[in-house]
């Protein structure tokens, strides 16, 4: 890890970059963080690559396949541009040095922790090659190292970098391929399967058992090396006798006598408890681990989020700029509702005129993709002008926000929280909870936190509020949050203002899934004797409980695509559910009407009584016809044990049955 040189951007899409971790053939590596405090390595990709078309296609068919891949063996894909000026792509951060610098400075690995390696790294690529993909590229660098055992990086992606007919990806001087660590295959630039990545896997075993590769290492062009790679045995002196036959069998010539990667993980017998590595080893992991939790950001304003998908080299502005127009004479209240520039229906629970996260002045300058369309027949389609009966508003699909934050403070305290602490069954609040000795935030509030949201007579409004609370000062970014309303879902991020008493956090918007959110706003948060939060925002107010987070929130009853109960009196449309994160897009809608064809993603805003998610944003180069018309957030939930329930959260309780496709 370096400083960042004086001509690399401060910041990538949505995230804050901190150092420089390294770089390669396709571009480089920065550590990063995001606006909720997530740690992330953002790759960019090299300017010369990111004007090839070819290679475009295939990054963007790689990366939207490695979005697949789930494991705790690897590093999760969180985030992507494919389509800015320099394409991006933003992967869970691990904590730890890469197994060639292990090896270099330490020494082999003893046979305990190479059979360890072996069965982690195997199981890997059962998940890469799960989603479809081949690595291309497994090879020591790409394996990182934790204290709890290895991770593998960099999946899938190699294939954008392979030639094409043109020929201008080869021009650009990049080898597809380690050597020391390619397969047979891609010397002789045969057809590339799974089977490649076991011969590479045998290498990689083979370098961590001796400290050297197993075809020796490069000298001048590599062609030698890679005739031998071709042509002839490995060097597998030092390998143990008990890992000899593994190892040797993943470095068959002939792809078919390799063993798969689960006969690998059977084959090796890898014990399932105690440390894999040795103890000095162990230690140097957890130093360098913690090492990262000094990694401060530049000292800018916690708002100065640039637009989705900018790459920009000076530091952003402090505050976002309003776009230009007309100034009003009297600024609105923070989070207040201006009256709509046309009339709508009223929602059955009645006004809201102080709605704390309603329409405000003017939203972000980026201006998210066009919502999907109600098209005729749909039960939640947009309501007709003035005349006729009122039509609920039912969110489709729409574009995704950063997933939520994943410190270890906040784990610390959800279990400071669930292992007891407070009253017992009432629903008091309590306006002086135990103060935190390491910042003003007490313990009681860390941690991630959503409800229902109720307006001022206490009936609900259909929105969801989400915020995760972290430890800091007064004056620091304490809080993020999502606020799922009708026609958007509002990120923000939270000021600490005042802890003496209740918390209260001053938010300002970040990002803007749709239309109607306000440009800034108070919260105030009380810790309630029964562990929960009693929050409030103007005149509207919440029971917030302790709320799910996590890379994987989603029930396995939802996943996959559904379609209309036979019946329903609505046009054709699909829904596939995926598994994902608290922020992330895990819908995907498609919808067919006589207008033409609609589809894109959706915002998962909370997993509490089902599945909650934004309004639709359709995607242009997938959809036809008009897809302008707005939508709002809904409600997917299960209905018996082989149906789903698909309901709009506008207050019209309008609803459709869903089956499994097929």
């Amino acid at each position: 890890m370096e400083d960042l040189h004086a001509g690399d951007p401060r910041w990538i899409g949505t995230y804050r970059l901190l150092a420089r971790l390294g770089g390669g053939g396709m571009g480089q590596v920065y550590l990063g963080r995001s606006e909720r405090g997530r740690t992330v390595a953002v790759k960019l990709v090299r300017p010369e690559l990111a004007g090839l078309p070819e290679f475009r296609r295939r990054f963007r068919q790689e990366v939207e396949a490695a979005r697949r891949v789930a494991g705790p063996w690897t590093a999760a894909v969180l985030d992507a541009d494919t389509e800015a000026a320099q394409p991006w792509v933003a992967t869970a951060y691990v904590a730890g040095p890469d197994l060639h610098t292990v090896v270099d400075r330490d020494g082999p690995l003893p046979e305990t922790s190479v059979r360890i390696l072996a069965d982690r790294l195997a199981r890997a690529l059962l998940a890469v090659h799960g989603a479809g993909l081949v690595h291309r590229d497994l090879k020591p660098s790409n394996v990182l190292l934790t204290v709890d055992g290895p991770r593998v990086i960099d999946f899938g992606i190699a294939r954008a970098l392979e030639a094409d007919t043109s020929g201008d990806l080869t021009r650009t001087g990049i080898v597809v391929g380690s050597p020391g660590f390619m397969s047979p295959e891609q010397v002789r630039g045969l057809r590339v399967g799974p089977a490649a990545d076991v011969f590479c896997l045998g290498a990689v075993l083979a370098f961590a058992a001796t400290g050297r590769p197993p075809f020796g290492v490069s000298a001048g062009s590599g062609e030698a090396l890679m005739y031998r790679i071709a042509h002839e045995e490995p060097d597998l002196e030092g390998v143990p006798e008990g890992l000899l036959g593994l190892v040797r069998g993943c470095l068959a010539k002939d792809a078919a006598a390799r063993p798969a990667p689960d006969k690998v993980a059977a084959g090796v017998r890898a014990p399932d408890e105690g440390a894999w590595l040795p103890a000095p080893l162990l230690a140097q992991l957890g130093r360098e681990a913690a090492r990262l939790l000094d990694a401060e950001s530049p000292r800018t304003a916690v708002y100065d989020v640039p637009p989705p998908g900018a790459v920009q080299t000076p530091p952003a502005p402090a505050h976002p700029t309003p776009p230009p127009g007309p100034v009003p004479a009297t600024p609105p209240p923070p989070w207040g509702t201006p009256p709509p520039p046309e009339p709508r229906p009223q929602p059955a629970y009645g006004p809201r005129p102080q709605q704390a996260y309603g329409p405000g002045p003017w939203t972000p300058p980026a201006q998210p993709a066009p919502a999907l369309p109600r098209p005729p027949g749909n039960p939640w389609a947009t309501p007709p002008p003035p005349t006729g009966p009122r039509r609920s508003r039912l969110p489709l699909v729409i574009v995704g926000a950063s997933a939520a934050v994943a410190l270890a403070l906040v784990v610390a305290a959800v279990a400071v929280r669930s292992s007891g602490g407070g009253g017992g069954g009432g629903g008091g609040s309590s306006d002086s909870p135990s103060a935190s000795a390491t910042g003003a935030v007490p313990t009681g509030y860390l941690g991630a936190w959503d409800g229902r949201v109720l307006d001022e007579q206490g009936a609900e409004t259909g929105e969801i509020h989400r915020i995760v609370i972290t430890q800091g000062e007064r004056g620091a970014e304490v809080a993020s949050v999502l606020h799922a309303q009708d026609a958007a879902v509002c990120a923000a991020s939270g000021t600490l203002d005042s802890a003496g008493g209740p918390l209260v956090i001053t938010n300002r918007l970040t990002r803007a899934h749709g239309t109607g959110c306000a440009a800034s706003g108070e919260e105030t948060l009380r810790l309630r004797s029964d562990g929960k939060l009693d929050w409030s925002a103007g005149t509207t107010t919440a029971v917030l409980e302790p709320a799910v987070t996590g890379e994987r929130v989603v029930d396995d009853a939802f996943l996959g695509t559904w379609v209309p109960a036979s019946g329903a009196s609505t046009n054709p449309f699909t829904v596939t559910v995926q598994q994902g994160a608290i922020g992330s897009e895990v819908f995907y809608l498609s919808v067919d009407s006589d207008d033409g064809h609609c589809e894109g993603p959706s915002l998962l805003v909370s997993v509490r009584d089902g599945l909650v998610f934004g309004p639709p944003q359709a995607v242009a180069e997938k959809s036809r016809g008009d897809c302008s018309a707005s939508g709002g957030s809904g409600l997917l939930s299960r209905e018996g044990t082989d149906q789903l329930r698909l309901t709009a959260l506008d207050g019209s309780g309008d609803s459709v049955v869903l089956d499994r496709s097929g």
